[in-house]
């Protein structure tokens, strides 16, 4: 009996806002793609973190796709991730990121240049990863208001496990920064992981060097 492919063995977990449903677009983003037997697990919370973490505990699948709700799907992003998930099992990984407006190409260009060369996805790049290592690394952090995506990121990084890149680019809504302004937004967004990351960088820092006396 031949084994299951990696796209069917894989949970997809949406965190959702109160009263959100754009949700139901990427589900049938996902039908139409030919994934009517993947499990899909929509959750609401209290906070993003708790739902992902909700979702996580309550997954089948080997495999735990981190999927946001206005996200949507392509054929070439599922056979992107099939065959970065088949090359490189024991790896956080994550898709090029593009945004529905476009006046928001700038963001996305950064956000890809940050991510090749610092490492540093956020999680509208849709994290992907197997269920053992998600449980290893001690799921998303609880204990803030924002930017548990980006600290999880930072708990990849100190337990060595290494962060790949999907060749394909995931696309997601650029709403928020209509509705809150692009220049706010933007600044807000670039000073909250630049002030999340000092403290990890330093954490990691000091693990790397207190592995080199052991």
């Amino acid at each position: 009996m031949s084994r299951p492919s990696v796209l069917e063995q894989l949970s997809i977990i949406i965190p959702l806002a109160s009263e959100e449903t754009e949700h139901n677009q990427l589900i049938a983003d996902l039908h139409s793609h030919g994934q009517h037997q993947v499990e899909i697990i929509p959750r609401s919370n209290q906070t993003r973190a708790k739902s992902l973490n909700n979702g996580a505990a309550e997954a089948s699948g080997e495999w735990l796709w981190f999927v946001h709700a206005d996200s949507r799907i392509s054929a070439d992003n599922l056979q992107a991730l099939e065959q970065s998930l088949e090359k490189y099992p024991d790896a956080l990984h994550y898709f090029d990121l593009a945004f529905d407006q476009q006046f928001l190409s700038g963001n996305a260009l950064g956000a890809n240049l940050r991510s090749r060369l610092l490492g540093i996805p956020f999680g509208d790049q849709g994290f992907c990863i197997k269920k053992s290592l998600f449980n290893k690394l001690g799921c998303y952090c609880e204990d803030t208001a924002y930017g548990e995506d980006l600290l999880f990121v930072w708990q990849a990084h100190q337990a060595r496990i290494k962060l790949r890149r999907i060749p394909s680019t995931l696309l997601t809504s650029g709403r928020k920064y209509q509705q809150q302004g692009w220049l706010k937004l933007s600044l807000l967004y670039q000073w909250r992981w630049i002030l999340m990351s000092a403290p990890q960088l330093l954490k990691l820092i000091a693990i790397r060097i207190r592995a080199l006396y052991e």
